[in-house]
């Protein structure tokens, strides 16, 4: 199997994840590393910021042969600061909210959000080095047509909530902030961390929840957010090590991509109830799932070029792929490799896929329960089951089949040879029969084998006395033009055709 990763030539020091799903067990050196940053970070004066970010460039791209069940380095994509879940307050600004009220950021620092208005937005304008954190303490904004947090440029903001409620609304659609299109209640065009122990509610009536045009890193908080559009969207990358999400998105829940058909998304741990339009999860280039309790609802659940899930608890609801492998970047071979886990796919009525991909599946480990009335797999290239346990409408299986496995076939083909001859005419008084004339050719009435229903046999009329017929009764031309008459059986290719105009690829 071949796949298309990038190559690190240098790392500065790295802060590892204590998650078991994030160790590295091997000397491997073909891996991406997520994090995309062309500065590298400085320790703050009031929290030790020790990142681990490196500049990746378009001549690091190789093709390698690769059997690793990771496809990340995932020991660099969160730095030492993304992971702490409270601020230290000891040098902190506070802002107060309020109607109205314009909050302006322009230098590096922490900064304590408190208080609650309408038509308020924080805009943060500090230098492209900057490290802005912005502490939610029980904040409450309702913007008509603007952001309620807004960074126009930084080099990384976070957001960090106290254990508290907070409450960030947008009620109509986004005014443009000149060739600005200010899409989302959070909206960031530097990397931005979504962290901390308490709770953020966000509604975006016409637009998207969240989003970021560089990185975005989530490691801890509660959060429940309502959109038109995407829920939670990022340009380069999204990277998740924990969380509770409980998403409602008329589009996908979690998004990434950009202008270059770029986009991955990582999962190392959280809870997410994702109810999307769309899709759960979309990215244009790789998806990774290491881990997390996943209850996802919607047209697609996780959607990819490259789909890797390692481990997690996966229970997806579908109308149209559960989880769908689709050529959107050409950076990866067009894959579905799961490795380890527990995935339950229901799948809705009609033309449905629960697993399928436009390329290859790779099921290496895990178990996966299909529930799926049309095609439980679909695939273009190549399908392997190495390991792991697969069961599909109730029974185990031994082999991945190729689509059409689960419920009722496709409409029958053209029938082969027809029914028997029907029965003969009357025939005349004492007439025998020339024997091996054709198919019950009696007196008159006997019209080529169409005769009574059931073709029993080609037996001749009454009166016919040892009226004989042709040896075996069977109509010579099968039939009216081959197609069969009534009391026939279909032919042995009607129930499974190689072509279906029902439940096919």
């Amino acid at each position: 199997m071949k796949k298309i990763l990038l190559t690190a030539s240098a790392l500065t020091a790295v802060m590892a994840l204590s998650l078991t799903s994030c160790s590295l067990t091997d000397d491997r050196t073909n891996r991406i590393d997520l994090n995309s940053l062309s500065a590298s970070e400085t320790v703050s004066d009031t929290v030790d910021e020790s990142d681990a970010e490196m500049e990746i460039s378009e001549n690091t791209l190789t093709t390698a042969n690769f059997s690793s069940s990771e496809m990340l380095d995932t020991a660099s994509l969160f730095s030492k600061r993304d992971l702490i879940q409270t601020a230290d307050l000891s040098n902190a600004t506070a802002l107060t909210v309020s109607d109205g009220a314009a909050l302006s950021i322009t230098e590096e620092g922490i900064y304590v959000l408190k208080g609650s208005g309408k038509d308020c937005t924080v805009t943060v304008n500090a230098d492209k080095s900057a490290k802005v954190q912005i502490v939610l303490d029980g904040v409450s904004i309702t913007n008509s047509n603007a952001p309620a947090i807004y960074v126009i440029s930084a080099d990384k903001v976070f957001v960090t909530t106290t254990d508290s409620e907070n409450m960030l609304s947008a009620t109509e659609s986004f005014r443009a902030d000149g060739e600005t299109n200010t899409d989302a209640v959070i909206f960031a065009k530097s990397d931005l961390v979504l962290n901390g122990v308490g709770k953020l509610n966000v509604t975006s009536a016409a637009g998207n929840g969240i989003t970021t045009k560089d990185d975005l890193r989530i490691t801890g908080g509660t959060y429940t957010v309502s959109s038109k559009l995407d829920s939670f969207e990022a340009n380069d990358s999204i990277a998740i090590s924990g969380g509770i999400f409980t998403v409602d998105s008329q589009k996908d829940a979690f998004h990434c991509e950009n202008d270059n058909a770029e986009g991955t998304i990582y999962i190392a741990d959280g809870t997410f109830t994702l109810t999307a339009g769309s899709d759960g999860i979309q990215a244009t280039d790789l998806l990774q799932i290491d881990g997390g309790t996943f209850t996802i609802s919607g047209s697609e659940g996780l959607e990819s070029t490259y789909v890797q899930i390692n481990g997690g608890s996966i229970n997806i609801s579908a109308s149209d792929d559960g989880i769908n492998a689709s050529k959107m970047a050409t950076k990866y071979d067009t894959v579905i490799e799961i490795n380890g886990g527990d995935l339950s796919i229901v799948m809705g009525q009609g033309d449905t896929d629960a697993i399928d991909a436009n390329g290859s599946i790779y099921v290496n480990g895990g178990t996966i329960n299909i529930t799926a009335p049309t095609s439980s797999f679909d695939y273009d290239v190549e399908a392997e089951f190495n390991g792991g346990t697969i069961i599909i409408n109730g029974e185990q299986v031994d082999e991945i089949p190729q689509s059409m496995m689960g419920g009722p076939g496709g409409r029958g083909g053209m029938g082969g040879p027809g029914g028997r001859g029907g029965m003969g005419g009357p025939g005349g008084p004492g007439g025998m029969v020339d024997p091996g004339g054709p198919g019950g050719m009696g007196g008159p009435g006997g019209s080529d084998g169409m005769g009574g229903p059931g073709g029993s046999d080609g037996m001749g009329g009454p009166g016919g006395p040892g009226g004989m017929v042709d040896p075996g009764g069977f109509d010579r031309h099968g039939g009216r033009d081959g197609v069969k008459q009534n009391g026939t059986t279909d032919s042995m290719d009607s129930a499974f055709s190689d072509t279906t105009e029902q439940g096919g690829i």
